[in-house]
């Protein structure tokens, strides 16, 4: 396997796995970037759900680094896991990885860490469960 994630150690099953449509190819040929933004927020708010025992809300990304772009016909797995927890918040590290190739190739194509708090029924933070 040719790649830039070769010597990663392995990682647990993706959150969530896609594969972009045509509509989803800007005018260079490449994924939107907001299209991939969207795949992992969506990936971190079932971690961050999941964590919570309930609603939850984005409300930041930090640090988030496009490396490589994602090209028509790669197959895209989103990783999340809880990197930092606070009282109501959470930091969710989600990776990319586009698989390329009939499967031979792994690229890292973006990561990103991204916060969110957890919400009551009124739409206001509330306390984590204990961990």
């Amino acid at each position: 396997m040719t790649d830039n994630v070769q010597n990663l150690p392995s990682r647990p099953d993706p959150i969530l796995r896609v594969v972009p449509a045509p509509a989803d190819i800007n005018s260079n040929g490449h994924i939107f970037g907001g299209w991939v933004l969207s795949q992992m927020d969506i990936a971190g708010g079932i971690v961050a759900a999941r964590v919570a025992q309930g609603a939850t809300a984005t409300v930041a990304i930090e640090a988030m680094e496009f490396i490589a772009p994602i090209l028509l016909r790669d197959i895209i797995s989103v990783y999340a896991h809880v990197e930092r927890r606070g009282r109501t918040s959470m930091g969710i590290r989600i990776e990319v990885i586009a698989t390329r190739d009939r499967g031979e190739t792994e690229v890292k194509v973006t990561e990103g860490l991204f916060t969110f708090v957890a919400l009551d029924e009124n739409h206001r933070p509330r306390a984590l469960p204990p961990a």
